[in-house]
């Protein structure tokens, strides 16, 4: 298509199409034997759901808008695409589809289910990165269920345990009853609820409980020491209603006197405060749920039961003995499963666990650079927070083997060679004898790794980390990733990387916000307030949805989805391929006038100089990951400097023949590069097409970030004054009901402190004769009419107002300018009202009658034609 023939609206549609099938995925790759410095990104792996979020096109466009200012900038840039296959969401969705629970087929079958539908997702979801124009290395992508990868996630885990980081034992978890598996504190969310507090009778002590079903997981009773009530029963055994087994009374000062009666029931395990009563006590455990929430055997008839169904059989059978006095609905906030919000049971199990060394992790923490800095303080205090180390083991199908055998004989822990990984321990066997006693027979461990195990060494995986010794491309130097998994993603990820390599992860940590629906609230389908990336594509397309993500919020914020905004991104769009399609015209239209590489007028120096500060300030704000400061600092200049001011100096120059035409079009050209260029990361389809006609077919990817500089201040100074002229000629104009095109006379520019020439752009832009001169005016001035404020003037003198106007006519001038207290009429002094009138000036030089206006120091008079 020749430039001339741009169509005067932009078709994104076609726009896009074209030129996702002309780019090619080896233009973005990672090239490991470049000598430019590396930039590389450990990019967030999503769930392979089938489908992009608003998020995932959030976090995504953050990153490519890195990816493509870096490469620009000189860096050898891995922008690699990961996904996270294991865990529960592929579980459950397989269950979900198949009517079936994991228990219901064999673990192969279950596991062949899983990742037959993960395989088809990523497909999906990496078809929609492609048509969302993400610059992701593809000679890097990374799937963790692949036997490459989980073959790392298990020499991980062999290399901890070795180290004395990863151990197992019984100790109380955080378990969902539904997903039969524990779940890491990290993986709790809370929300609020409303429960009935229970008042009974505990053999002699009213005892206050929201959880009666775990009466038979009594251990002890808590009073506070100060409790006056129970100071003399401390030390003292209770027998357990309807269980009968007996209980002591112990003193502890984090007691809460006020709630409930002050005494307070510990059973194994209600909540996180009987856990640390009962290792602090030395407490007995008694297990009353199983990992299914059904009652053991040790709650005699309930056995079996459902927990609440439990609550209710044992608070009637409360009643029925007389022991039930009171119940009370209270507030409660509630800890569920974070993927199937059910309610979480603390249960003893035996675990693998990861030891947590809150104060290495923060430590190196504090040597990364945050974006923005005050995300640090989620990491700190989650660290601070920390009562338990990190539970790791799942009691799952679909994920990373854990690597182990134990010998059927004497118990040993049975290690495989590190050559050998990976493993199935329940498929594969050791393939050496137990070395402590030389047995050969063996149990695989059958719980599975915590899918942040997996993802956890994300950034080992890229930066080239074999087990080998420091990986060649480590650390990395930007994660990406939201606020919402800082303390998983991110602490499990500087844990690992500590203790695995002694190093911190990454050079930065840029933390993004969640995306909330135009009701400000998160996105769900329970609210309908879900907006896709899809939903915005179609109408407006990619580049308007990349704008939008780019500037909705400063980086940490989350950002509210507004369509007013993905309107002003097309809106910007439209009003940028009009000032490209007009200047292209006038750049490579046929003119005499020979080509220059230098401005020819003040105001192309003052565009320019306004340029050079554009590209400083977007540099800036793009090395500092500020995205949204970046965009708005280029649609600031495109829309209010070149297209409302610079165009409109340069027409009448544009389409004559004079030489100064010259410098005007490369302005034009320097503008429009640097335009290209700089947008090329924000929305690369628009700025590739504008490019593509700009150069002759070159591709913008090829261009290098912008460093055009031009430092004029004196430009900036004297063109700043003349775009303020400008706007109050126009000004004065509407004022005289003249058309803005309209003639205007002679206009001269009294400016004392220097000279200014403008090689008369000036006068071209407002139609009019002007003259600059550095000198004072020989001004004359003279009281001209008195204008009157007629509702100032009748409501304080009503029937004498035109005597009063009369009168103030005929005063000296003197008096018209500054009024008299009171004014004699018809031999009557009357008071002269504030503000009743106001006097015109006539103005002239050199005998001729002249409008003046003033701009600061400077004088502007006007000789009208």
């Amino acid at each position: 298509m020749l430039t001339e023939e741009l169509p005067k609206t932009y078709d994104f549609a076609s726009v896009e199409k074209r030129w996702l099938d002309q780019w090619d995925d080896s233009d973005f790759y990672f090239d490991k034997d470049s000598k430019k410095p590396q930039y590389v990104i450990d990019t967030p792996p999503p769930y392979p759901t089938g489908k992009l979020h608003i998020g995932h096109a959030l976090n995504w466009v953050y990153m490519d808008i890195i990816a493509r200012y870096k490469r620009m900038t000189g860096f050898n840039v891995m922008f690699p695409q990961g996904w996270d296959c294991h865990g529960l969401p592929t579980e459950v969705k397989v269950e979900e589809t198949h009517n079936i629970t994991k228990n219901d087929v064999s673990r192969e079958e279950f596991r062949t289910m899983c990742r037959e539908l993960t395989i088809e997702n990523i497909t999906r979801m990496r078809q929609s990165l492609r048509t969302m124009g993400f610059s992701v290395d593809w000679s890097n992508e990374y799937i963790t269920m692949e036997p490459y990868y989980y073959a790392k996630t298990q020499l991980s885990f062999l290399r901890m345990l070795k180290a004395g980081y990863i151990y197992q034992d019984e100790h109380p978890v955080n378990f969902c009853t539904r997903c039969e598996t524990a779940i890491a504190f990290a993986e709790v969310s809370y929300y609020e609820g409303e429960t009935l507090l229970n008042f009974f009778d505990f053999d002699g002590i009213e005892i206050a409980t929201t959880r009666p079903e775990l009466l038979a997981a009594c251990v002890g009773v808590a009073v506070h020491p100060d409790d006056e009530r129970y100071t003399s029963l401390v030390g003292k055994t209770l027998r357990v209603p309807i269980f009968g087994h007996e209980v002591v009374i112990i003193a502890d000062d984090a007691v809460d006197m006020t709630f409930g009666s002050g005494a307070v029931m510990i059973c194994t395990f209600g909540d996180k405060t009987d856990v640390f009563w009962w290792k602090k006590h030395h407490l007995p455990l008694r297990k009353a749920l199983t990992t299914k929430g059904t009652m053991t055997a040790i709650c005699g008839k309930y056995e079996g039961m459902p927990s609440k169904e439990c609550r209710a059989a044992i608070l009637a059978d409360m009643n029925e003995l007389g022991i039930l006095k009171d119940q009370k609905k209270i507030e409660q906030r509630v800890g569920g499963c974070w993927r199937c919000k059910t309610p979480i049971e603390i249960l003893s199990e035996r675990q693998w666990f990861v030891k947590v060394n809150g104060g290495e992790i923060v430590k190196a923490a504090r040597e990364i650079k945050w974006y923005p800095e005050h995300m640090l303080q989620r990491l700190e205090n989650w660290a601070e927070q920390m009562e338990w180390d990190w539970c790791i083991s799942r009691q799952r199908l679909f994920a990373t083997p854990i690597p182990v055998w134990f010998c059927d004989k004497c118990g040993e822990l049975i290690l495989p060679d590190e050559a050998d990984l990976p493993i199935d321990p329940t498929i594969e066997k050791p393939k050496h004898v137990c070395p402590k006693c030389g047995g050969t027979e063996f149990t695989g461990e059958k719980d599975v790794l915590d899918t942040w195990m997996d993802s956890s060494i994300t950034d080992l995986h890229v930066t080239g980390w074999d087990g080998s010794g420091m990986p060649p491309y480590f650390p990395a130097q930007i994660r990406p990733q939201g606020h919402d998994i800082i303390r998983t993603w991110a602490f499990y990820t500087i844990l690992r990387s500590m203790a695995i390599l002694g190093e911190k992860p990454w050079d930065g940590i840029l933390i993004n916000g969640m995306v909330l629906g135009e009701d400000g609230f998160k996105m769900s389908k329970s609210r309908g307030n879900v907006i896709g990336p899809e939903d915005v594509m179609g109408p407006y397309g990619v580049d308007a949805l990349r704008q939008w993500a780019a500037s909705g919020s400063s980086t940490g914020q989350d950002i509210l989805f507004n369509w007013n905004d993905v309107v002003a991104a097309s809106r910007f769009q439209t009003k940028m391929w009009n000032i490209v399609r007009f200047s292209l015209m006038q750049i490579k239209k046929e003119s005499p006038v020979p080509e220059s590489d230098a401005p020819s007028t003040l105001i192309d120096r003052w565009m320019l100089a306004n340029l050079s500060k554009t590209i400083a300030e977007v540099t800036g704000a793009m090395e500092e990951y500020l995205f949204d400061k970046g965009l708005k600092t280029i649609r600031d200049f495109a829309w209010n400097v070149m297209a409302d001011e610079y165009l409109e100096f340069v027409k009448g120059r544009l389409y004559s023949e004079e030489p100064s035409r010259a410098g005007a079009v490369y302005t034009l050209k320097t503008t429009l590069d640097a335009l290209c260029a700089m947008l090329s990361p924000y929305i690369p389809f628009f700025a590739q097409e504008c490019y593509h006609h700009l150069s002759d077919g070159k591709r913008i990817i090829d261009h290098p970030w912008t460093t055009f500089s031009y430092v004029d201040e004196d430009a900036l100074r004297d063109g700043d004054l003349i775009v303020n002229i400008v706007s109050l000629l126009r000004k004065y104009k509407h004022d005289s009901g003249l058309a803005l095109n309209a003639p205007l006379g002679s206009v001269t520019i009294y400016t004392p402190s220097h000279n200014i020439d403008d090689s008369g752009d000036l006068g071209r832009t407002v139609n009019a004769e002007v003259v600059w001169k550095a000198e004072e005016p020989a001004l004359e001035k003279k009281v001209g009419e008195v204008v009157f404020n007629k509702s100032v003037v009748g409501k304080n003198l009503r029937n004498k107002a035109g005597a009063f106007m009369t009168a103030v006519n005929a005063l000296p001038d003197a008096d018209k300018i500054t009024p008299p207290v009171s004014i004699s009429i018809e031999g009557e002094e009357v008071s002269v009202p504030d503000g009743a009138w106001t006097t015109s000036y006539i103005y002239s030089v050199s005998g001729e009658s002249v409008d003046v206006l003033m701009l600061d120091d400077v004088m502007i008079t006007i000789k009208r034609t």
